[in-house]
């Protein structure tokens, strides 16, 4: 009984606290320290390792995956997020939070997580653009660099998607992160979601 209590609850309670460590550190200086993710992917690790095995630290009837599908779902939340890195779209704390994740949940559940924290963060930069009064002007520039990419397609280029010359502002993307993965974190524990788990 205590054992499963434990299994349960203290790495939820840990992945959170280092996620919201992460939100403070974002909103407050636009950066996420390496000395909260680093340790943060080590226990991540460590947990999956030496806990006893199951299905995952947050589904229904947790348990650990072992050390290397941890290894392989930090590998993964890293390699995920690494083009947006290379775009400029995304700071490099960012895409080592997701594999501080992944270290946590594994490689399947690393894409759902990443794919919750994509949807908080299209939701986060709506917020922000339409608090900032410039909601219609994200929008047009959406639509022409979508606009372009197919016409490119049609014209028998590459289709692609320039990066806009100047970033529009920096937003803490953390938050995205951290709610997008607790969102999909407590919807899989509970049965509710199938996909990625």
């Amino acid at each position: 009984m205590y054992v499963h209590l434990f299994l349960m609850w203290s790495p939820m309670i840990l992945l959170a606290g280092l996620l919201l460590g992460a939100v403070w550190h974002d909103v407050r200086s636009r950066r996420i320290p390496n000395r909260l993710v680093f340790p943060g992917a080590l226990a991540g690790l460590l947990l999956n390792a030496i806990l006893p095995a199951g299905a995952g630290l947050f589904m229904a009837a947790p348990g650990a995956i072992g050390l290397w599908p941890a290894v392989a779902g930090l590998a993964l939340g890293l390699a995920l997020l690494m083009p947006m890195y290379m775009l400029k779209a995304m700071g490099a704390g960012d895409v080592k939070l997701m594999a501080m994740v992944g270290a946590f949940v594994g490689p399947q559940a690393v894409l759902g997580a990443m794919l919750f924290s994509l949807l908080a963060g299209g939701v986060l930069a709506l917020a922000v653009a339409a608090f900032h009064g410039t909601l219609r002007q994200v929008t047009s520039n959406s639509y022409h660099l979508l606009l372009n990419s197919l016409m490119r397609g049609i014209a028998g280029q590459r289709p692609g998607i320039d990066a806009p010359p100047e970033a529009s502002g920096k937003l803490p993307y953390a938050i995205a992160i951290a709610s997008g993965t607790l969102i999909y974190l407590l919807l899989a524990a509970s049965g509710q979601l199938a996909l990625f788990s």
